[in-house]
């Protein structure tokens, strides 16, 4: 009978200590973790570092620590595990010479009414780097928020690059390269300097889930009317359709880019890269998705009458100031739209400080064909215009 009472002794001593053990372990594991935080959560290695990030190895501050076990908790509890970042949308742009307004112009009106993340791929000249640099990050915060930049330097890829050099201008042709040069991004946008965007990017990047198994790029029309279009009056190359195709508005499948190349028809390429592309989608014209004019709206679609249909329907979305007409008197009413758009002061009511202004200058231009059409150019950017203060005030 002693023996069972002594067993029994020894196991309930047992038990005390071990109970003690785990308790003492959980405790100290608790307070490791910020008091409250999940026990047993530790953060993951970082498989690669980057410029300005921690060193993979984990940072050894506890204040950090316990920032980052919160942040995660956060996540935790708001969907219900671990949250993936939304992919972002890309932009592209190449900036040379005297384009360093007008290109931040531009990055100003995406950034202004787009939904998602944007990622921006700036390629300007060398000495242009320091001044995008200075004039993005002197953005206010509720801005910068919405998108990550890159500046590259102007090049062409290093195969075959003295004769890209003979055969085009590195800045006029920078687009063609772009799948050899982003080699680990999927699409892209690119868009010419001059463009406004007057709708969210958003609604271009979406016409990637319309490409079909073969489309690898998405373009508009150089003309709707053939009678004033340039390609099939004056082209001596093949172009695509009826009047060829305009690359100031460019949505491109990079990866089924990456495999193409092309080298015919070097003579007789009055405009560059853009002959290029119409030359090689004459010949492949199962590869492009061919979206409105009213994603890419220049001064030919109104110089002589309006003749662009989906935008008298619907409102011009992306507007293009091609030769210039931004900064000279010659279509007052497109050089309107851009002043509206870069002196706009970040945070202001976009209705009294941009729309209203904008409205009452157009009213001035209408003794041009262009100016005559100025409802069309500011129905969508009032859409567009009616949430800049919701997101001003839900980023700050």
């Amino acid at each position: 009978m002693r023996r069972y009472i002594r067993a029994l002794m020894l196991c309930t001593v047992f038990a005390v200590f071990s109970g003690v053990y785990v308790y003492s372990k959980l405790f100290y594991s608790d307070l490791s973790l910020g008091g409250n935080g999940p026990r047993g959560f530790i953060p993951q290695r970082v498989p690669g570092i980057r410029r300005g990030a921690v060193d993979k190895t984990g940072p050894q501050s506890p204040h950090w620590y316990n920032r980052y076990i919160m942040r995660q908790r956060g996540q935790v509890e708001a969907g219900g595990g671990s949250v993936q970042p939304e992919a972002p949308m890309h932009l592209a742009v190449v900036a040379c010479g005297e384009r360093l307004e007008e290109t931040l112009t531009m990055i100003k009106s995406a950034v202004l009414f787009s939904i998602k993340h944007l990622q921006l791929h700036i390629f300007a000249e060398d000495q242009l780097h320091t001044s995008f640099m200075e004039a993005l990050e002197s953005w206010p915060g509720f801005i910068r928020s919405r998108f990550n930049y890159t500046v590259y330097s102007i090049s062409f890829p290093s195969e075959n690059a003295a004769e890209w050099k003979k055969l085009f201008k590195p800045c006029a042709s920078q687009r063609l390269f772009l799948p050899l040069i982003l080699k680990d991004i999927d699409s892209v946008v690119y868009v010419d300097s001059d463009i406004l965007f007057l709708q969210p990017v958003d609604r271009l990047w979406a016409f990637l889930t319309r490409f079909n198994s073969s489309q690898l790029a998405a373009m508009a029309p150089e003309h709707e009317e053939p009678r004033i279009a340039w390609y099939n009056r004056f082209a001596r190359h093949p172009y695509y359709g009826k009047t060829g195709i305009n690359s100031g508005v460019m949505l491109m499948n990079m990866t089924r880019m990456r495999s193409m190349f092309f080298k015919k028809y070097k003579l007789n390429i009055t405009w560059g890269d853009q002959d290029l592309l119409n030359i090689i989608f004459h010949h492949n014209p199962e590869c492009l998705l061919e979206f409105p004019c009213m994603w890419n709206y220049r001064p030919d679609h109104c110089i002589y009458g309006s003749n662009c249909a989906s935008a008298e329907e619907d409102g011009i979305n992306i507007l293009h100031g091609n030769r210039g007409v931004y900064h000279d008197h010659k279509q007052p009413a497109f050089r309107a739209v851009y002043e509206a758009i870069r002196k706009y002061p970040f945070g202001a009511d976009p209705v009294t400080s941009l729309l209203d202004p904008l409205e009452e200058q157009l009213l001035t231009t209408t003794h041009t064909y262009c100016g005559k059409s100025h409802p069309l150019l500011t129905k969508r950017l009032a859409h567009s215009l009616a949430n800049i203060n919701r997101k001003s005030s839900a980023g700050r």
